[in-house]
């Protein structure tokens, strides 16, 4: 029998995955042409033409051992300098490679932080809506996740909650910005704030509390609207990072770790992020994608493909009647669901051939997530079934 921990985790498993399988399902009977799946956010946006030029190069330049053999724990040093300079230059941060860890991913990296400084029955803090994952994350080392209530007025993080939460056992406090799923941008005055409000708990629990930002949507971004980098806004600051976006590599799990020099222990603790890399399993990031990343620096998708659907979708939701805080970045909605539950509604919409995900997979219940990552044509076609959906519920058009 398998163990007690998985069969509950079999049993709770992501809503995400399963609206994605269950679209699949619906595709058999009803054609995939008719079927509207904004379930995963698996990008739609080509790669840049960088990308499979460095490919190739490397693979015709580059010696079999360099490209396809084991490297140092922490990935290719070459690269993580390039990766370095190119953080130096566009944020300013006092880095250098010493600071990085080339990462399967940025859920990877993600581990390999928890692995590196949880200790059983330590709390991570959350603001909601946040990614479903991050729970199992902790989980994993026998941790536990507190999510701050959201502030349903701008999905900001909610500090004036947050500072009732952090309590002695409070390890580590996490940020998603670009959030998944609301696609709100956090405010620098609003990240400045909670790193002076750590700052202020440590003190007050004679503890170490870190910051960690998840950032695998950070280059997607609209409107001129800026991003702040958290690096060195606060001392014991990690930032994770993944190219699954920035470059629609998804499914080659590339990504890194970068932490603040001034950091507790710092030394220690990227050498516990080394071990922590190879004993999870991963050993280290996909080899030829480090090189990839090395030559692509420079590279990125086309954001104004998401712009795009995003402009199309929102607004005609918004003459539809629903209720939606309009997206800085990433490529999600997260309108507020006309009735309160969510996943009711969520199953109403698939008598349009549409799939959407429940708010409360989010830990936010009473809305729900659209991934707008998807063809143009196909948001175009799916805005009949939206229409039908409001007008199913009664909203004002």
């Amino acid at each position: 029998m398998i163990a007690n921990k998985m069969q509950s985790l079999v049993a709770n498993s992501s809503a995400i995955r399963a609206m994605f399988e269950e679209g699949k399902k619906m595709a058999a009977v009803v054609g995939a042409e008719n079927v509207f799946d904004f379930s995963l956010g698996n990008p739609s946006a080509e790669p840049p033409a960088a990308v499979k030029e460095a490919i190739l190069n490397i693979l015709s330049e580059e010696p079999v051992n360099l490209v396809h053999g084991y490297m140092n724990n922490s990935g290719y040093e070459d690269v993580r300098k390039k990766i370095a300079e190119s953080i130096q230059s566009e944020f300013g941060a006092a880095i250098t490679e010493d600071n990085l860890i080339m990462t399967v991913g940025a859920a990877g990296g993600l581990n390999v932080i928890f692995k590196t400084i949880l200790n059983p029955g330590d709390e991570v803090l959350t603001f909601a809506p946040y990614f479903a994952e991050y729970r199992n994350y902790c989980e994993n080392f026998n941790a536990s996740l507190t999510v701050v209530p959201a502030d349903l007025n701008s999905f900001q993080p909610n500090l004036q909650a947050c500072e009732q939460y952090i309590t002695a056992k409070t390890k580590a406090v996490m940020i998603n910005t670009p959030n998944n799923p609301t696609g709100v941008v956090y405010q620098e005055a609003v990240l400045r704030e909670l790193a002076q409000l750590l700052l202020a708990k440590e003190k007050e629990f004679g503890t170490d509390i870190y910051l960690i930002s998840d950032e695998p949507y950070r280059k997607l971004a609209y409107d001129g609207v800026k991003i702040p980098y958290v690096l060195e806004m606060y001392h014991n600051t990690f930032v994770g990072y993944s190219y699954s976006k920035a470059l629609s590599l998804a499914g080659e799990r590339i990504g890194y770790i970068v932490a603040n020099s001034q950091m507790v222990d710092f030394k220690a603790t990227m050498d516990a992020l080394n071990v922590a890399n190879r004993i999870l399993g991963f050993v280290n990031a996909p080899s030829l994608f480090q090189r990839v990343i090395g030559r692509c620096l420079t590279a990125e998708v086309d954001v104004n493909i998401y712009k795009k659907n995003r402009d199309l979708l929102y607004q005609h939701l918004i003459e539809c009647g629903f209720s939606c805080i309009k997206p800085e970045g990433a490529f999600y909605l997260f309108p507020k669901a006309p009735i309160a539950d969510d996943k009711a509604f969520c199953n109403a919409a698939k008598k349009y051939n549409l799939l959407l995900v429940p708010g409360s997979a989010f830990g936010c219940p009473g809305y729900f997530r659209i991934a707008y990552c998807t063809d143009f044509d196909r948001i175009q076609r799916s805005l009949a079934s939206f229409s039908k959906l409001a007008e199913e519920f009664n909203l004002s058009n």
